[in-house]
């Protein structure tokens, strides 16, 4: 093979290039607005990104924030198969005393010893906020409220959320109960992207149960139309806090406001935050997860070439009129061995604005290439031999 093609096709290289523009003064955006709260963030729920936080990993009581976990774990345990929603769970005398009507706190008013269906406990936890639904449900999950607090503690490390330790269900007090804004807004956002389907609980306004009917605590619902959840809490050690979250024009904002004053504060609080990232912010999605983007070459493999691709969407969110002037670039491995697995990382993706790399994704291995027979491996092992000399 002539070796100036060979190096060609084993160009690390593939440049797309994105309608690059000329950097202007309209990019500028203003300062975000100064909260009256202990700690926020403002999340883009496409990429992750914080566009905006003060003191956004300090641990703080989350009060009720607690049962966006809760009922996170619960939907992955539906979704496994290990529990069903038409399950009926016996609530206990625990779950009763400590979170039912005589607790004074939040609850579905749960009568002890009766039997409740798993969605329906859900939706007392998500809308109601129901302490004695979620022991109940932790309880039907684990066995016991500490065993659920063990899984709420590794599900939290799974999903990063550093500045996370769970001690209960409910968010009641306890000194080694804390989250962040950060951690939950990283909640929220796996709430959101891996389950649309019970996702849509945390936007009903009300629940009826048991002939009581109670209302979503979250304001922002009925004051703004683009408001699709999450959830509020509230002690007097956490004040008021909430998780919320909007979509405009396809994009999905997330917020986490902690330690408030007042409801009314907030859900302003909270409406200063969406609207300064709709406003000055903007979303686009290059490439969507197990697309094919490039071909890779492969050495001592039943197959010369492997299709590349992401495992995730790469999405990028910018002050607005930046986006469009991103370049991608895709570095391949020039030296990929057989056998390779669907998921290996095989180059990446570096997004540049100008000289600077904003973001950078791990291409992989969209299907598997077994080891080549024996004379195919020899072959390639010259091959390689005289490619690494002239490269």
């Amino acid at each position: 093979m002539n070796i100036s093609r060979f190096a060609q096709r084993l160009s690390l290289l593939a440049t797309l290039l994105v309608a690059p523009l000329v950097v202007s003064a309209e990019s500028a955006i203003p300062a975000p607005p100064q909260l009256a709260a202990k700690s926020y963030v403002l999340m883009d729920a496409a990429s992750g990104k914080v566009l905006v936080e003060n003191n956004g990993d300090q641990r703080l009581p989350p009060a009720s924030l607690t049962k966006l976990m809760t009922a996170y774990i619960a939907t992955l345990e539906i979704r496994k198969g290990q529990i069903g929603e038409e399950d009926m769970v016996t609530v206990s005398e625990h779950a009763w005393r400590t979170g039912g009507a005589a607790s004074g706190g939040s609850t579905m008013f749960l009568p002890v010893n009766s039997q409740v269906k798993v969605n329906d406990l859900l939706h007392g936890i998500i809308i109601q906020s129901g302490n004695d639904a979620s022991i109940a449900l932790a309880e039907y999950i684990a066995g016991s409220e500490d065993a659920f607090a063990d899984m709420m503690n590794a599900t939290a490390e799974k999903l990063g959320m550093n500045n996370s330790h769970f001690m209960n269900a409910t968010g009641l007090p306890d000194p080694e109960h804390y989250s962040s804004a950060h951690d939950m807004a990283i909640l929220a956002r796996a709430i959101i992207n891996e389950d649309k389907q019970h996702y849509a609980i945390y936007s009903q306004k009300e629940f009826f149960w048991n002939n009581i009917k109670q209302g979503n605590r979250n304001l922002l619902l009925w004051r703004d139309s683009t408001v699709d959840g999450l959830k509020t809490g509230h002690t007097n050690e956490a004040g008021y806090c909430l998780v919320a979250s909007a979509v405009r024009d396809g994009a999905r904002m997330i917020t986490a406001v902690f330690g408030t004053d007042s409801e009314k504060t907030r859900a302003a609080e909270t409406q200063k935050l969406l609207t300064y990232g709709f406003r000055f912010f903007e979303t686009q999605t290059f490439y969507k997860k197990g697309e094919e983007l490039t071909q890779a070459t492969v050495w001592k493999g039943t197959a010369r070439q492997v299709k590349a691709g992401l495992a995730e969407d790469l999405s990028m969110t910018l002050p607005k009129g930046q986006v469009k002037q991103l370049q991608a670039v895709m570095v391949l491995d020039p030296q990929l061995v057989a056998p390779l697995k669907q998921g290996d990382v095989i180059g990446k993706v570096e997004v540049k604005l100008g000289d600077e790399v904003v973001h950078s994704a791990n291409l992989i291995a969209l299907e598997e290439v077994e080891e080549g027979g024996f004379f195919r491996r020899l072959w390639d092992s010259i091959r390689l031999f005289f490619y690494g000399l002239f490269n």
